[in-house]
């Protein structure tokens, strides 16, 4: 086992382990992939003042999120497919959260089911929903989540149309993996994987077959996603979603001031600044440098969050001190379970808080609450 000091080790552990259709999957973005590259690179830009002579002594990273207590200020994005990255991967990541004291999302298009997370943790977790057009079904879905003590519901607004991602139609992504000469000779390679997911029942989406109506295998879901996204969605169909929850509301995938002032209008408790992991809109600016100006526009009515591109702590730190409230991974988690199941996404959240806590020490802070952005070098940022 290689030594694992940072997350781009695990991602390299993952590419090695887990086949190729769902490691690309995962790392890869839409079209060119410049707002994917954008994503992270544009984290590097942002430079931090280093501090000296001040105490450092008990430091502390912990925070609230959404009216959660959290040990720091991160937490795991939903992701189709994570029981695809290792099996039964959503409830592995759900543990190592619940155990790190983080909140975990699960993804509609995932492999493990509510039901599943709910009946191997204790601690509330939150469930990630989209606007689809069958509205009975969505109504089951937010029951379920109500049943499974879900403490706050995410509703994904940048996901009408699907962005184009080259590497998923050129490798025929599906789940399970087609047995076409190429998968299989793929998977001869993956041995740790195949066996795996030959001790588990858990191989298509969970939360759909058999939960919708004419949806019992792969190929009846795979009819009734292409026709379910809801093109017309609407700040009308957020509020009937409000109105039918009736608990805390996320609103994930705003990018622009005037969506974040309707965001915040609509009575949700958080927004999350999002291209979706530069998978959907290529040419899209970075979420981080989408993050200021959407932060002194409604920062002061609603609790902002972001994700897309976090790949350490000092990421969650330059977020923070930009006005976020919280830090999205998904891909960071993601290479930890590929690499190694719950222990792998254990280390990504150790490495993520470890650098976290470093770093904020090193700009003379001990308590998340007194970091500014007074802490990053000016003119290497923006805000507008």
């Amino acid at each position: 086992m290689p030594t694992i000091t940072c997350i781009e080790d695990l991602r390299l552990l993952a590419k090695k382990r887990v086949p190729r259709m769902f490691y690309d999957y995962v790392d890869s973005g839409s079209w060119t992939e410049s707002t994917y590259r954008a994503n992270s690179n544009d984290f590097q830009s942002v430079k931090l003042r280093q501090r000296v002579a001040v105490n450092m002594e008990g430091r502390s990273t912990a925070v609230v999120m959404v009216g959660q207590h959290a040990a720091m200020p991160v937490a795991i994005a939903p992701t189709g497919l994570a029981g695809m990255q290792h099996a039964d991967g959503e409830i592995l990541a759900a543990k190592a959260a619940e155990k790190f004291g983080i909140p975990f999302t699960l993804s509609t298009m995932s492999i493990c089911s509510i039901e599943d997370i709910a009946a191997h943790t204790k601690a509330p977790f939150w469930y990630q929903l989209y606007m689809m057009r069958d509205r009975e079904a969505m109504v089951r879905m937010i029951e379920r989540a109500r049943a499974a003590r879900c403490s706050a519901l995410v509703l994904t607004l940048d996901l009408q149309v699907i962005g184009q991602r080259h590497k998923d139609i050129k490798n025929g992504l599906s789940a399970p993996p087609r047995p076409t000469v190429a998968n299989i000779l793929n998977l001869m390679g993956k041995p740790r994987w195949c066996l795996g997911m030959l001790g588990t029942r858990r191989h298509s989406f969970g939360n759909l077959v058999g939960h919708v109506k004419g949806v019992s295998d792969i190929k009846s879901l795979s009819a009734w996603t292409n026709e379910q996204f809801d093109p017309s969605l609407s700040w009308a169909d957020v509020e009937w979603v409000k109105q039918r929850w009736g608990g805390k509301l996320i609103l994930k995938g705003i990018m622009d001031v005037e969506d974040a002032k309707l965001a915040a209008n609509s009575g949700a408790d958080a927004l999350v600044v999002s291209n979706h992991g530069g998978r959907q809109l290529d040419g899209a600016e970075s979420s981080l440098h989408a993050l200021p100006r959407i932060v002194e526009a409604v920062g002061s009515c609603i609790e902002v969050h972001m994700d897309s591109g976090i790949r350490s702590g000092q990421d969650v730190l330059k977020a923070w001190a930009l006005g976020a409230r919280g830090a999205w991974i998904g891909r960071s988690f993601l290479y930890g379970l590929g690499a190694m199941g719950e222990v792998g996404v254990t280390k990504a959240l150790q490495i993520i808080h470890k650098e976290l806590d470093v770093s904020m020490a090193f700009t003379g802070n001990t308590q998340m609450r007194n970091v500014g952005r007074d802490i990053l070098v000016p003119g290497t940022f923006r805000t507008a």
